[in-house]
Parts: structure tokens; sequence; C-alpha cells
């Protein structure tokens, strides 16, 4: 009993800091979590929640550390690339706002995501209380178009 509690505590953290992680996210920790067994609903909710930990914390910190980063010269150069990059990646949601952010979270292609989604809405100072439902909303479609191919694919997979 004690081991089977362990076993799956363990491939509930796996997965959450899977989805914790930049670019992996919930779009590659869903399909770590059935892959390691777990229901396609259970690897869901421990990857969404898992993606939505660092949104917080890059909304409210992001521009500061910038600011703070760029006064140096180890990082200057780092973080005007890194700027101007997700600047250019966003421009859906410099048109769109608050919609264009949902969009962005939304459709799980390369590039977008909530940790891209974040660092954009921080930058384009997008207020918090319009940002953080949009990208918790357009994490759990994504969430949900994931879990839906991962589960799909990996059952036809299992028959083989």
């Amino acid at each position: 009993m004690i081991q089977e509690i362990t076993d799956l505590l363990s491939t509930e953290i796996t997965v959450l800091l899977t989805a914790m992680l930049p670019v992996i996210e919930l779009r590659g920790a869903i399909p770590v979590g059935i892959s390691l067994g777990m229901s396609p609903t259970h690897a869901f909710i421990i990857s969404f929640i898992g993606s939505m930990i660092p949104v917080p914390f890059i909304l409210f910190t992001i521009r500061p550390l910038f600011n703070w980063l760029r006064q140096t010269n180890l990082f200057r150069n780092l973080i005007r690339r890194i700027t101007e990059k997700s600047l250019n990646k966003s421009g859906r949601i410099q048109k769109y706002g608050v919609w264009g952010l949902f969009l962005f979270v939304a459709i799980p292609l390369p590039g977008t995501g909530v940790w891209s989604g974040s660092l954009a809405a921080a930058l384009l100072n997008l207020r918090f209380k319009w940002a953080f439902p949009a990208i918790l909303i357009g994490n759990l479609i994504a969430g949900l178009l994931i879990t839906g191919l991962s589960h799909s694919i990996l059952s036809v997979t299992a028959n083989f």
C-alpha cells in the first residue's frame, strides 16, 4: 500500500514538474502522464495545475527582473533578444488584447503557451485581472485539445 502511494505521488510530481517547464508545459506533460499510466483526466488535472503555477510569478516579476538584468553588461543583450522575440510573436495579442492572449495560449502550437503568453502579457502591460483569466481559460482549452489528441493517439497505438 505504501509503495503504491509513493509510486502515484512520484508520478504526479513528475507530471506536475514537467508541466511547469517552459516550452514543454502541459502540452508535453499530458502525454507524459498518460504514458506513465495516469488516466487522461488525471494527467490533464495535474498538468493543468503545474502549468499554471508559474503564471502569477511571470506576470508580477518579469518586468522588474528584466529591468534589473538590463542594467548588467552580462545580461543586457540576452534580455533585449528575449523581449524582442516575445514582442514579435505577440502580434495577435497586441492587436486583439485579452482575446488575442486567450487565442495565443489556447492554440497548441510550438512557441505558444502559458510561459510565452505570460511573458508577452507582462511586457505589454496587460493587467493581471485580465491576463490571468485569459491565460487560464486558454490553457484549459489547450489542455483539453492535447488530452483528446493524446488519449486518441495512445489508444490507437496500444491496439497495435
